[in-house]
């Protein structure tokens, strides 16, 4: 039974992600998502109690995977460096995916006849990631790899900051294609280089 309600839960997401994406927030129903899964309204309706919270479940999936990457305990015996640089290329890999630079649009596209979509997609997703990181970064503090002149938010900050850069707004904005494999391997390199000699420099 459990896996069949996954197995419904995850079509419905699929569904509602394709519409929500291709036709914007408001034009979509629940009762054309349901049509789209398929499943029945009350099938829909049980999974997801609104059309709020189905695209909170929409923003949740499309950052699974960076999350997953950040919750995940961090081997002791790995760098800072490879921690950063994996944790790094997860939220790359995220942000410049086609799911993502939609979402992006359609929330900006949709924030001022309804502000609250803007504050849904910042607790889903950007303070998700943002809160996962600076966790992990009062642990290095703790554990004395981190300088405590600088507070966990401000690492945070700075790290998701140098990721996303010139390229990611260029990116929503239709003027350039998603970089590629490589390019986003260049972005990491450069963002983790940076940071580092940033981290090393506080705590001189």
């Amino acid at each position: 039974m459990t896996a069949l309600k996954n197995q419904k839960q995850q079509a419905i997401l699929q569904a509602a992600t394709q519409m929500f994406l291709a036709h914007g927030y408001r034009a979509v129903s629940m009762t054309k998502i349901a049509q789209a899964a398929p499943v029945s309204k009350a099938t829909l309706y049980n999974h997801f109690d609104s059309k709020e919270a189905l695209l909170s479940g929409v923003i949740h999936s499309l950052c699974d995977d960076l999350l997953k990457t950040m919750m995940a305990p961090l081997q002791d015996n790995e760098s800072l460096e490879h921690n950063f640089s994996q944790i790094a290329a997860s939220f790359v890999d995220l942000i410049y995916s086609e799911n993502a630079i939609a979402i992006y649009r359609l929330i900006i596209a949709e924030s001022h006849d309804f502000p609250e979509l803007s504050q849904l997609f910042y607790q889903s997703g950007p303070q998700v990631a943002l809160t996962q990181f600076e966790r992990y970064c009062q642990q290095l503090i703790q554990r004395g790899l981190l300088s405590s002149q600088l507070d966990p938010k401000t690492y945070a900050d700075v790290f998701f900051s140098l990721l996303k850069g010139e390229a990611h707004l260029q990116c929503l904005l239709g003027i350039r294609e998603l970089p590629s494999k490589e390019e986003k391997q260049q972005i990491v390199k450069q963002a983790i280089t940076f940071y580092l000699q940033g981290i090393n420099n506080v705590k001189a």
